[in-house]
């Protein structure tokens, strides 16, 4: 059996760090160091999953080119047991900025072509062996859904900075039964969007993530709860050195870091506040370091911080 499979979101991040996220006077600007980081959505919930002990398959389209080899040998070191499928448009990239702060602005290419789809005999092994599967919003993984409702495998997505109107998400939020998004764009409309796919959907539960803010937290037939980001410092750095010398230096990841330490907390039966928390520490733990999914928490140090709040 495999606790989760992952599908879909494998990338390279180009990494700048700039002083404020703006364009100044001239054509140019000095720079710390550029690094390229084997990244994005499904690279993080893969590598985050795998981190905090679940046994993960990643299922992904990458291209026979310099970025899609870097990530070969990333998941050939860590161990992640990939399922790679070669795209002729070559591997997803982005290039994200990186303010003082550890604040991040992503440009996504988004290369894969729009009717480019995982065929069903390179899926349907896996999820019949799944305990979860987690599906990022690349298209490639649209056609799984049918047989994911048929064999009654659990589902989850992450919607990232949707906008509660692009259509392109609308069928992940209908279809999967536990959504993810980040309220980037919906100011002053976050409980309407949330409301939207408990409405139109099968989700029973919705996260709402919103930075160094917290995030927000709806249930089906509950109100709204928002939640508080976590200061591991104040609260977890008097019972575990680890934290002592925390400070934000980096946000890449964090959403995806949250993503796997709740999906972690929920398949060891823990409840959803518990399983808020888990986001809460292994979000924080990402900001800890430069680079996208450069480190992530292990399951002892999760566990154990998870004892201190709770």
């Amino acid at each position: 059996m495999l606790d989760i499979l992952v599908v879909g979101g494998a990338g390279v991040d180009t990494i700048v760090r700039v002083p404020e996220i703006a364009i100044g006077e001239g054509d140019n600007l000095g720079v710390e160091p550029i690094y390229d980081y084997v990244a994005h959505t499904g690279n993080g919930v893969s590598l985050g999953c795998l981190h905090l002990g679940l046994a993960t398959r990643f299922i992904d389209y990458i291209g026979d080119d310099a970025q899609g080899a870097l990530i070969r040998e990333r998941y050939a070191a860590e161990g992640l047991d990939f399922h790679c499928l070669i795209s002729p448009n070559g591997t997803p990239r982005s290039v994200n900025l990186v303010d003082r702060e550890g604040r991040r602005y992503s440009f996504y290419d988004g290369r894969h072509s729009p009717d480019l789809r995982i065929a069903r005999e390179d899926y349907l092994g896996d999820i019949e062996r799944a305990a979860h599967v987690h599906l990022s919003i690349t298209n490639i993984n649209r056609d799984m859904f049918d047989d994911l409702e048929r064999l009654g495998v659990p589902v989850s997505t992450d919607l990232h900075a949707w906008d509660g109107e692009s259509e392109h998400h609308k069928e992940y939020a209908r279809r999967a039964d536990l959504v993810f998004l980040s309220a980037a764009k919906l100011e002053g409309r976050i409980e309407k969007a949330m409301r939207w796919i408990l409405d139109n959907g099968r989700a029973t539960l919705v996260v709402a993530t919103d930075g160094e803010r917290g995030g927000y937290l709806l249930e089906r037939g509950t109100e709204l709860r928002r939640y508080t980001a976590l200061d591991p410092v104040a609260e977890l750095s008097a019972d575990l050195s680890e934290w002592a010398t925390w400070r934000p230096i980096d946000s890449n990841g964090a959403g995806d870091a949250f993503v796997s330490g709740f999906l972690w907390a929920r398949r060891r039966g823990d409840h959803t506040d518990a399983a808020v928390d888990a986001g809460r520490i292994a979000g924080a733990f990402a900001c800890r370091k430069e680079g996208t999914h450069s480190e992530f928490i292990s399951e002892k140090l999760l566990s154990d911080s998870l004892a201190v709040l709770r």
